[in-house]
């Protein structure tokens, strides 16, 4: 596979994502790009026929099954507030960064 992937391949690739790649980024993306279908290629043809499904990789039952859902107390809303930047008391509310988005 990796000796399929060509420098056209990686610029198309490229104005698809709307990348403005340097000749030295192109000639670097065709070979770790062609490393990484070579690889998933190897991964198509192990033999999983024996394996069964699963929804993800942190099987229950293998860190030892679910916990039961038990109401725990939390932090105390007043001494929380006491501490954060920003808080207004009267509303319960604090500032935080805005993390998405600008």
């Amino acid at each position: 596979m990796a000796d399929k992937l060509t420098r056209a391949d990686v610029e198309r690739i490229a104005a698809l994502a709307r990348l403005n790649l340097s000749e030295q980024e192109v000639t670097l993306f065709v070979h770790q790009l062609g490393d990484i279908l070579t690889y998933a290629e190897q991964l198509q043809r192990i033999d999983t026929s024996g394996v069964p499904p699963t929804a993800h990789i942190a099987v229950p039952s293998a860190l030892g099954g679910w916990r039961e859902d038990e109401p725990r107390p939390s932090l105390d809303r007043d001494v929380l507030l006491s501490q954060a930047p920003d808080a207004d008391r009267e509303k319960g509310l604090m500032k935080v960064p805005r993390v998405i988005g600008s």
